[in-house]
């Protein structure tokens, strides 16, 4: 068997500070994200959806690279970038943002944290926003310093995350909010934690603010956890998916708009301040989209995985979109999925056809999210 120190294919794949100890717990297969290695598989996929659901599952996330803004033009060059008034964000909350190119096009959907007045951490889906920012801010005339600093999340997610932040933390993280955050040290390692994660369950994430003490977190966490049911394990594509969460690249791109995302909410027009790609939404929201995304439940045998294809979409033989993610859900007993299409076939109750991978089976448009729509599990 490999040492953990052979695995790879070159130093251009980062390794996370956690690598050594998923390994070491079990990751038996990863994929590539932000340029990095995230573990995709410990085991039986469905399994690990129970494990979340039911007790506590610990991720590394730490693809989810930081965008780091500092400087006396930091707040003005953050709401810059983004699409949702950030006017009334105060020192120690996180935001769910959308960053959009000029077009209006998706670039990025993360989490914004405000560490203070003029320091901002944008924590990354898959794409290059690090580039993107520091391009921007070479023409923007503002006194900004971007960079990504020496910060790895973990993910801690699940019913019982809570029990064991206050093994690890004491009672009084039971007060951070939903959507909050606070910079805490456990045993001399620095951290910043908040009340977010891309599970819809309870959960936090703990950004490690010193890579080398990586491993010694990890098993801090598991050592905390074994007995509230933790389990290492990976983001669930089952559970995102119920939640009705994007995965950029699959349900999101450069060519897909807010508006089509029904992200209406976070697309603020009507604020003073300036930022790109307002001219253009403003345009696709007075046209209407042409897509939206949309639930879909597929009538054939359960799923064995996720899709990993796009799959096209017919009604009455004409081609009207594709599914951008398909899965099995053990507790829907459905196969459930999310699909974008055009804006006249958005309609609740149609029926459709998907061509799968084993061929085509008939589906029926859903609401999303197709668990808990009011996210009450995450923000209890």
């Amino acid at each position: 068997m490999k040492q953990a120190d052979d695995f790879g294919f070159g130093t251009q794949i980062r390794k996370s500070p956690y690598f050594d100890a998923t390994v070491r717990w079990g990751a038996k297969a990863f994929s590539v994200y932000n340029h990095m290695y995230i573990p995709r598989d410990f085991g039986d996929p469905e399994q690990n959806f129970w494990n979340l659901v039911n007790q506590a599952i610990l991720c590394d996330v730490a693809v989810e690279r930081q965008v780091e803004i500092t400087g006396p033009d930091a707040a003005k060059f953050t709401q810059m970038l983004t699409c949702r008034d950030l006017s009334t964000m105060a020192v120690g909350q996180c935001k769910y943002i959308l960053i959009t190119n000029a077009d209006g096009g998706l670039l990025n959907d993360p989490i914004l944290l405000r560490l203070a007045e003029n320091h901002f951490w944008i924590s990354l889906a898959d794409s290059d926003i690090l580039l993107w920012a520091q391009g921007v801010a070479v023409h923007s005339g503002l006194n900004v310093n971007i960079k990504e600093p020496d910060v790895s999340p973990l993910q801690l997610q699940g019913p019982n995350s809570g029990l064991i932040m206050q093994a690890l933390f004491g009672d009084s993280i039971a007060d951070l909010k939903y959507y909050w955050l606070r910079e805490l040290e456990l045993e001399g390692i620095p951290l910043v934690v908040s009340r977010t994660g891309w599970s819809s369950e309870l959960g936090y994430e703990l950004y490690l603010r010193d890579g080398s003490k990586g491993d010694q977190l990890w098993e801090l966490i598991m050592a905390a956890g074994a007995p509230h049911g933790l389990k290492p394990g990976h983001t669930s594509s089952i559970r995102r998916i119920e939640g009705g969460m994007l995965s950029y690249h699959a349900d999101a791109d450069i060519e897909t708009n807010p508006f089509e995302l029904g992200f209406d909410r976070l697309v603020n027009l009507d604020m003073d301040a300036e930022f790109i790609g307002k001219a253009a939404l403003r345009q696709i929201k007075h046209d209407g989209p042409k897509r939206k995304q949309v639930g879909l439940v597929l009538d054939c045998a359960p799923l064995t995985g996720p899709n990993t294809t796009f799959w096209g979409i017919q009604q009455d033989g004409t081609p009207i979109g594709k599914v951008t993610s398909a899965v099995y859900s053990p507790r829907l007993k459905q196969n459930i999925a999310l699909a974008m299409v055009a804006t006249d076939a958005a309609i609740l109750g149609a029926e459709v056809e998907v061509l799968t991978h084993s061929g085509m089976v008939k589906a029926i448009v859903v609401e999303r999210p197709f668990y808990d729509p009011k996210k009450q599990i995450a923000a209890a």
